[in-house]
Parts: structure tokens; sequence; C-alpha cells
């Protein structure tokens, strides 16, 4: 099936949303009505005709529900809640698989026409459209030196908003395989509609609901998953088309360029998650390692039958010459098994003496054994020499065009995989680093350092990190908090030792508020032999990162670095890793503290503060973008994010988490993780190349800027007078399942930080199931909360002719059409229901604040866009969300009336607890982004 481009191909929010095209969306909905229609025959041969007849009551009540308008409910909503109320759990249970269901195959069939939908648009060639395009504007040259030193690196991370299990996650994948070759081979449609009813059935028949939490390694693999296959096709073939491209322009890619990356935190993400020992981070790193030498040495394995040039044909390099020398004085049993066979097909006997290698490097990871020299890798470093020395010789000898071949696609693999697969970032905690100092100083007859105030303990680290002085004695046994502090230094190291440096080089602070943070982990690195400062001869194995995820850090975060870097022993260890300077970005605890408005603005002007200081103390700047799924934790198109990011503040470098249900949703289908790659990329490129100058003069931007301040207090002002309601924790718990969320087993860490808040307190609530909470019941308070009384202030101290300039601001173009999404899937009429039947009367008044603001909100957006509804000029997306609509509507109203049965018992029975868990699983699966 080929589609057509429309208008609103290009537009990112559109394309991010769902399919654009007339044509892709009457094929989408044809899909979904015939796998709407099996689920239908599932239905009716698991649960009989009465099921199939309770769920198309219960949708028909709910159509007329939906139907009273967008706040009382409609004439189906009193029959619909006594029709929900009367049935038992079990029967609840059936009834939200059976909507739940429903939406898994539509979300597939969606992903599936936007892959078909993107790969028919953008097939005339996106790479080399963008490679002319950036050659013509900045010329060839800059654009390869800013390849040389481009990493986009997408880091998977295991925040546990994926509510789907892998297991029907993988069974999904599958429906959309049939369906794509099905529309590939015609002819195919029995076998396939036979299939499809088989699978129908198999996902009627798995369980949705996780029988307990996943562990680390659970999480390790399930991500690991998903890192594989990006390894064994988008990335290599991404880069392809990048030299391609180049190649096309008359330009190469430089040999050492490694443009695209993979990164992960399963694993090493240890912030609030006591579950992340030493111990996990190692059998994670292990794990990551297998993957990628399965991947290596399938590819080698196709080099052996490829590369089957003979010296009686043409010659080989002196290079190629010594290196097979070098190689058979360290394997010779190699050699003795392959040189009858391949004694005139060199490439061969390489490919062969690399394949023992790699196996060599497996069998020594598995022991635990110290590297050898020419018998194993460590790291990727000598393999990629290897692949290198049979590139060169080819091309020398007339076989440019074979070395494009398989080798190429090795080479692109092993310098973007590496044997690590993707390098896992360390994050903990900052005060446990001082905890642990403290114990360290304590036994070292030092105490009082825990008294310190932050002036006093950057200074005493200071001094510390200067002197050569070891903090732990050999026969040392600090407390077990320490201990286990110092043993994931201690795992680093031996990470290195065992995978390269490459596994495991980022460690990052989180909760930074000044440098005595970052210093900490210094001096506990240099402790494990990670790093050393001694003037020209400083040295460091590890990439320190503060993280600064509150407002508060973020308006100093210019200020925190340039402390950082004014510091004579950190400057050295900076110098000693290349003068890059890497810096954490919170999007999602910067919105639960301070509310959207001001979260995107704090985090705008942070990087202009800190692209100013790098380029002061002449360091460059990698900023890494702690993303989530939804609006409320700094979702949305995420190159149009880095396209809004102030000028000069994307240098070549960009890295970005990916989460939950985003990974499946962007990567789950080879075209939607090509499509994401590429885009990515080609934003980071645009960004580096096009936008290190402000595209707006001076005195518009200070204007713009003086504008949105107002804009940021405001919201700000009104974000945080709702959030300090005395009485809110009370609302939220009754009026959302957020206590329920923990039996969902979606993640292995916690919902809350350990020791911070109560069971009625916000404070240590992480900002997960902040908005997951929020989502569910359709109020999605941190999506748009604030932003209305913002704009409204702003209007009325006449500043309206300027919020209409900033417009064309990308950065105000980019908040606006987020929020504007978040308020198209805000429905205030479910969530009254919520409230009226869960929430104590005298808690009435907050959702009165959350109404108004809604409509404050609301109005202000639509005088800015000019339209009567949020998304009105995307008619299609609209109707898709329409649909979806219908389908949640009973979800919701059941899980309405399941909460008010849990709330009337202590110990809920297991039936009602499942029909509950459900509801919640596809209230996220209808409406996709939910945290």
């Amino acid at each position: 099936m080929t589609v057509g481009p429309t208008d609103q191909t290009s537009d990112p929010v559109a394309r991010h949303a769902g399919v654009v095209s007339e044509l892709a969306h009457t094929a989408l909905r044809a899909d979904i009505r015939r796998l709407g229609s099996l689920l239908g025959d599932t239905l009716t041969q698991h649960g009989g005709p009465q099921l199939l007849e309770l769920v198309e009551r219960v949708r028909t009540l709910s159509r007329e529900a939906a139907g009273g308008g967008r706040r009382s409910g409609g004439a189906g909503t009193a029959e619909l809640d006594r029709l929900l109320a009367g049935v038992d759990p079990g029967t609840a249970a059936q009834l939200a698989r059976a909507f739940t269901t429903f939406f898994l195959l539509a979300n597939v069939a969606e992903q599936l026409h936007r892959a078909r939908e993107i790969t028919a648009e953008v097939g005339a060639d996106p790479m080399g459209e963008l490679v002319r395009r950036l050659a013509k504007e900045v010329g060839g040259e800059a654009l390869t030196d800013v390849l040389a030193r481009t990493e986009l690196r997408p880091v998977f991370t295991a925040h546990p908003t994926e509510a789907s299990r892998q297991s029907v996650l993988s069974i999904l994948r599958r429906v959309a395989d049939v369906l794509d070759r099905e529309a590939a081979q015609p002819g195919s449609e029995p076998r396939a509609e036979r299939r499809l009813a088989q699978l129908v059935d198999l996902l009627w028949q798995t369980d949705e609901i996780r029988p307990g939490k996943p562990t680390v390694a659970d999480e390790a693999r399930a991500i690991a998953y998903y890192l594989e296959r990006l390894g064994e096709a988008t990335v290599p073939d991404v880069l392809e088309q990048l030299d391609l491209a180049l190649a096309a322009a008359e330009l190469r890619l430089p040999e050492q360029a490694r443009p695209i990356q993979l990164g992960s935190w399963v694993g090493g993400d240890r912030d609030g998650n006591p579950n992340v020992s030493a111990a996990v981070t190692s059998e994670a790193l292990r794990l990551y390692a297998d993957r990628a030498l399965r991947i290596q040495t399938s590819l080698l394995d196709e080099l052996v039958q490829e590369l089957g040039v003979s010296t009686r044909v043409v010659g080989i390099s002196e290079g190629l010459r010594q290196s097979l020398a070098l190689d058979r004085r360290h394997l010779p049993e190699v050699y003795d098994r392959y040189i009858r066979l391949n004694a005139e097909e060199p490439y061969r006997l390489k490919c062969s003496y690399i394949l023992a290698r790699l196996a060599n490097t497996r069998e020594r990871i598995a022991a635990d054994a110290p590297h050898r020299p020419g018998i194993d890798y460590l790291g990727a470093e000598v393999f990629i020499a290897d692949l290198e020395v049979m590139d060169r010789s080819l091309r020398a000898h007339l076989g440019a065009r074979i070395a494009d071949g398989t080798l190429a696609r090795a080479l692109r693999c092993a310098r973007a995989l590496g044997l690590h697969l993707a390098a896992l970032d360390v994050r903990e905690h900052a005060e446990r680093h001082h905890a642990a100092l403290a114990t360290l100083y304590r036994q070292a007859g030092e105490d009082g350092y825990a008294a310190l105030d932050r002036a006093l303990r950057t200074r005493r680290l200071s001094g510390e990190l200067l002197g050569h002085r070891p903090l732990t004695g050999r026969f040392d046994k600090p407390d077990a908090d320490a201990g286990e502090v110092l043993a994931v230094f201690d795992t680093l190291r031996q990470a290195q030792w065992t995978f390269g440096e490459e596994a495991a080089h980022t460690y990052i602070v989180s909760m930074a508020q000044g440098a005595d943070d970052v210093l900490a982990v210094a001096v506990l690195a240099r402790e494990a032999g990670l790093l050393a400062v001694n003037g020209d001869q400083s040295w460091s194995r590890l990439d320190l990162v503060p993280l600064f995820e509150t407002a508060k850090e973020l308006r100093r975060a210019g200020e925190l670095l340039d402390e950082l870097l004014c510091d004579p022993g950190y400057r050295e260890l900076v110098r000693a890793r290349g003068d890059l300077q890497e810096v954490m970005l919170g999007y999602s605890d910067s919105n639960k503290d301070a509310g959207i408005t001001t979260s995107q603005w704090e985090i705008h002007k942070a990087q202009r503060q800190l692209r100013d200081v790098a380029a002061t103390h002449q360091v460059r700047l990698r900023l890494f973008h702690g993303r989530g799924g939804s609006v409320g934790r700094g979702g949305g198109p995420a190159a149009e994010a880095v396209a809004a990011s102030p000028y000069g503040a994307v240098d070549a470098r960009m890295k970005v988490t990916e989460q939950g249900e985003v990974i499946s949703d962007k990567y789950s289908l080879p075209a939607l993780a090509e499509h994401n790659m590429t885009t990515m990329l080609a934003a980071t490129l645009e960004a580096t190349l096009l936008h290190q100058t402000s595209r707006v003069p001076a005195s518009a931007l200070a204007r713009w800027d003086e504008a949105m301040q107002v804009v940021s207090e405001a919201a700000q002002a009104a974000y945080r007078e709702f959030v300090g309601h005395p009485r809110l924790p009370e609302f939220f718990t009754s009026a959302t399942p957020v206590d329920e969320l923990a039996w969902l087993n979606v993640g292995s860490r916690p919902a809350k930080r350990p020791s911070q808040g109560g069971a009625t307190s916000l404070d240590g609530l992480r900002a997960i199931p902040w908005v997951f909470g929020w989502t569910q019941t359709r109020m999605v308070v941190p999506g748009w909360y604030g932003l209305g009384t913002g704009l409204a202030v702003a209007r009325d101290a006449g500043l309206g002719a300027v919020l209409a300039e900033m417009r064309e601001w990308a950065f105000f173009r980019n908040l606006l059409g987020n929020v504007e999404m978040t308020l198209a899937k805000t429905d205030l009429r479910i969530a009254r229901s919520y409230v009226s039947a869960l929430v104590d009367p005298a808690l009435q008044p907050l959702f009165e604040m959350i109404t108004t603001e809604h409509d404050r909100t609301r109005s202000e957006v639509l005088a800015l866009t000019g339209e009567n509804l949020p998304l009105a000029r995307y008619p299609l997306l609209r109707r898709t969300l329409a649909v979806r609509e219908a389908y949640l509507e009973p979800l919701h109203h059941l899980q309405v009336a399941l909460l008010a049965r849990r709330r009337e018992t202590a110990e809920p029975d297991s039936d009602l607890r499942r029909a509950l868990l459900l509801t919640v699983n596809g209230i996220a699966a209808g409406l996709r982004n939910t945290g």
C-alpha cells in the first residue's frame, strides 16, 4: 500500500500522535474493525454470547454518556453506572480485559500504519535531502567536521510507565508482522486471517498483569531486547543511509566518527532503588556484552562466507600481511585449523582470527578472567582495528565496492555498539556520597564532615582531590551503607577491566545542588582507582555528571557549573576527559516541583547558562535530557524539543532518555525505530550547524524573555498554590488510583523515595505515579496546570501583542503544542465522575480549582492558536482521539465503580484487585503516553 503525503505529513505534532493522511486513516480504521471483529469472536468463544452482548451494551451506554457534553453526563450515564455497580468483580475483569485488548490491538495497528505512512512518505531519501541541504548551507567541510564529533545517544531506562508485559508486547509485534506481510503479499488474506485469529486468542489467554514485581535483571532483559534489535538493524541501517548520502555529496564520514551510540540505565540507576546492587550492575553489563558479542559474531560469520577474495586474483596490503603474521603468533591453533582451507584467502583467515578472539572474549567474561592481549578483546579498539585493516586492504586493491558491503556494516556496528552494546550509566543520590565520606573521615580520625556547611565541604573536598592520601586503608571496613557506595565504584573499575572503559564511564549525581556534590564523587572515584589529579599527569576514566532536577537547581545551573569548573582539581579531570563536560537536566521533578510552564522555562534558561559557562571555560558541553513519556514529564516530539533549544546549546552531542511505554511505541517496529533515530540525528545536526546564533534579533528575544518570565512566575504561583493546598494529598489519593498502581508490578523501583513523606504526603512521591495518577482520571494536571494563569497575567499586563509575536519562537511554540495535546486528552466530565463518587465533598473546592484553571488555560491557548478547539487543525487526529474516547469511556466508569468498592474494604479480594488493575492497564493503553 502506498500513502501519498498531505499538508500535515511533515508536522511533528501530528506525526508523533498518529497517521496524518486520509488514505492511511481509512486503511487503519479497516484494520481496527477487522481486529475488533476477531476479538468479538474470541469473546464469544471464551465468555459466551452474553459476554459480547454485555460488552456491546456497555459500549452503547458509554457512547450515550459521552454524548451529554464535556461537563455533565449524558442520558446513558445513570443507567451505565447502575449496570456497572451490579457487575461482580469477575465479570468486571472480563469487561476491562475486553476494552483493554481492543486498545492493544488498535495501538499496534496504528503503529503499523504510521510506519507504512512514514516509509512511503520519506522513501525518496530523507538522509540524502538532509546532507544536501546542510552541505549547501554550511559547506561539506563544516558538515564532516561536526560529524566527526557527533554523538546521538538514546539512553533506555526502566522507569515504570509501561503497563503491558513483554509477553503481551511480543504477541502484538506478531500481529503487526502478519498485517504487514499480508499487505506485501496479495493473495495471502486467508492464511493471514487464520493467523490473526490465533494471535487474538493467544492475546486473550495471556495474563496482562505481572504475577510479581520484576527484578532489575528482568528489566535489563526487556531493555536488552530493544537494544539488540536496534543494534542488529536500525543503527547500521541509519548509518548506511548516512554513508550513502555523504557519498552522493562527495563527502565521507570521518573514520573514527560514532554518530549514533546506545545507552542504558537499567542495572546502573541506584537512586531510590535498593534493588540495584553492585552485583546487579555487573550482571547487567554481562547481559549487554553478551548481546553485543552475538551481533558482532553474526556479522563476522557473514564475512567469512562473503570474503572469498583470493591472492591468486588480487593482492593485499602490507598492513594486512603483517596483521596476519601477528595473529599467527598469538593464535597458532586458528592458523593450523584454517590455513589449508584459506591459504590464499587472507580475508577469510583474518575473519577466523577475529571470530576466535570474540569467542575467547565471551569465555573470558564468563570466567571473570583477566584480558590477554592478542587472545581476546578488551573493549572495541583492537576489534575495530582488525576490521579496519581488512577495509584498507580491500580499498587499496580494487575492492572498494566489496568493502562497502557486509564489512562496512560490521564496521558501523563495531564503532556504534562496541563489544558492550550500550554504555551503562550509574546514577546515585548526592547525599549517599556525603554519608559514605563522613564514615571514611570518621575512620581516619577526622570527625565532623557531616556537620560542615556546603562551602566548607567544597573546600575540604577540593583540597582532598589535590592531595594524594588514601582515605580507605587496606583493612578498613566501613559500615554497610558506606560499603555499598564504595562497592559501586569498585564495580565500575572492575567493569572497565572486564568490558572496556566504554561499557561504563558515566556517573550521574542526582539532586546535585553544589560543587561539593560532584567533588564528593570525584574523591570516592579516586579511592577506587578510577581517576587521579596530578597536574599534567591527571587522568580519569569517568565522566562526572551533575543532574539538576528542581527549578531551584535549574536556576543556578550556570553558577553551579562555573563553581565546579573553577575548582583546579576538577578542571584537570575535565581536561583529562577531552575538555568535555556532561550535564543532565531533569524534567520530571522540576515539573512536579514548579509546574510545566516554569519547568520548561527554567530548563531552557539553564541551557543558555550552561552554554555560556562552558564557553567561558573552553569546555564542550554534552546535555543529557531526562525526558519522560508524557508531556508532564518532558515528553512530546523529541526532534521538536531539540529544535526549540537555545541557540548554541546543542554542540553535536545529544543524550536523551527513552523510557516506559515510549520505548515500545517508538522502537517496536523497524520503520518507526529508523524514523525516530533518523529524525533525532537530523535534529542534532541541524541544531549544531544551523542554530549557533539567534534566529531572531536580540531585541525581540529580550522582549520575549521578559514576557516569558512574567508568564512563568504567575504560572508557578498558581501551580504552587494548588499543590501546596494542605488537603491536596488527600484529594489526590482519593480521586485517583495512585495507591493501587503499586499492585501493577510495572517496575523494580519503589513508588516513593526512601524516608520521605508519609501516606498522605506528596513530598516523597515520585514524578511517575504523580503523572500516572492524574492521567488515569483524565485531569492530567501536570501537563497544563498554571499556563493559563501565566498567559492571562501577561495579557493583563499589556503583553498580548508580545505573546502573539512569540508564536514565532520555537521554544514557545513547542510549549504551546505540547500543552494543546494534553488539553485534548483532558476530560473534566470524566474527571468529575471520579471526584463525585470517590472524594469527600469537603474537598470539592480543589476540583473547582482544577476546572477554573483548565478553562483559563484552554481559553488562553486557543486565543494564541486562533482555533476554537484543541488540535482543530488536525481533523484526522481529532477523529482518532474521538474513537479512542468511545472505548475509554466504559473503562473509566468501570474504574470508578471498582475504586468505590475498593475504598469500602481494608483488604480487597483478588478478583476486585485484578479487575481494578485491568482498568488501569486499559486506560494506559488507550491514552498511550501515561507517565
